[in-house]
């Protein structure tokens, strides 16, 4: 097969042609169609991830058909059209029992804990678990948008924020992640203020339902002008980015008692980030993170698809060929996209 391979991080990756991989007993092959490239393919490609075992083909948010079955499955044949959350759990430990496969304690990630979905091939292991069925009208490029950044938000605003209509809710980077959580949270009735450095993300913000905008690099206190436009501060707030600032943030432009979700990966010198606490404590804020989302919960977000209350493919900005994809992947560290760039030809 081919693929995208990199033997040391940070090294320029290369399209190479790879063996094909086979099936685990509980798990699939999967041909893949169409794949997203992520900030978190970046993160892992940097060395940020201690999961990621080299040489390594990263890529973690795809959608494909199923290629071959291992002998313990039962739910899945070759030509079933599929795509899976970029936390795959394994089904037995007391996260998965409890319904939390995305916090598994033996979870597996293509493209962190195993080679991903940046080739024509990839294997996934727990299959009857983690695989999810795509509606038959369904484009493969739309459902590879799903299996992280829009999953993820799906969870931040849904589970994990509880949001409801008529809350204000503040959502600090216009990424793939933030754009998702912008067009989640305007379908559910909220008002979102969307916060970025960049004027062309900020106005795809505003057509994906942002109410007003902030833009960081010409605003003096990004928390005041939050709390301005929401009359008194956000009741839920989301670090899409993963940034010591855009963290501390998000939190500070809570109104009392209300919620802030971590996102954005906080890596690197952003690792320990400091936190209003004492704002915290005073305004009995909630910080919660959140990680994925398990494939039980897909059937509710395709419901709001299929119904046209979201649209994902809104949110694809382009998309390339998996040879282009090696040298896209060393970017998007100084050049994030506007929308999400996807690999369909292969």
């Amino acid at each position: 097969m081919k693929a995208v391979y990199y033997e040391q991080f940070t090294q320029l990756p290369t399209l190479q042609t790879l063996p094909d991989p086979a099936p685990a007993d509980r798990g699939v092959v999967i041909q893949v169609k169409a794949t997203g490239l992520c900030r978190s393919d970046w993160h892992g490609w940097q060395g940020h991830d201690p999961d990621i075992t080299l040489p390594h083909v990263p890529g973690h948010e795809f959608a494909g058909v199923v290629e071959a079955v291992g002998q313990e499955v039962s739910r899945w044949r070759p030509g079933d059209r599929v795509t899976l959350p970029f936390v795959c759990g394994c089904g037995s430990c007391p996260p998965c029992a409890s319904g939390n496969h995305q916090v598994c304690d033996h979870q597996f990630q293509p493209g962190f804990t195993h080679w991903g979905s940046f080739a024509e091939y990839v294997a996934v292991d727990y299959a009857d678990i983690n695989l999810v069925r795509l509606p038959d009208d369904m484009a493969f490029e739309t459902a590879a948008s799903l299996g992280c950044r829009f999953s993820t938000s799906f969870r931040a605003v849904v589970d994990q924020g509880r949001v409801s209509a008529g809350q204000w809710v503040a959502v600090h980077g216009c990424g793939g992640v933030g754009l998702s959580a912008i067009m989640i949270a305007n379908a559910l009735g909220a008002n979102v203020v969307a916060i970025d450095i960049s004027d062309d993300k900020l106005a795809l913000a505003y057509s994906l339902g942002a109410t007003a905008a902030v833009n960081a690099a010409k605003t003096d206190d990004v928390v005041a002008a939050v709390v301005q436009l929401t009359h008194g501060g956000a009741h839920l707030s989301i670090d899409a980015l993963g940034s010591s600032i855009t963290s501390f943030n998000s939190v500070a432009n809570l109104r009392k008692r209300g919620k802030h979700i971590q996102v954005g990966l906080m890596v690197g010198d952003n690792r320990h980030s400091a936190v209003p606490m004492a704002q915290v404590i005073a305004n009995e804020l909630e910080i919660l993170g959140s990680h994925g989302m398990a494939a039980h919960r897909y059937p509710a977000m395709l419901a709001m698809i299929q119904a046209g209350k979201l649209h994902p493919e809104h949110l694809i900005g382009r998309t390339i060929s998996l040879a282009e994809a090696a040298h896209e992947l060393t970017r998007l560290g100084s050049s994030p996209e506007t929308g999400v760039t996807i690999v369909n030809v292969f």
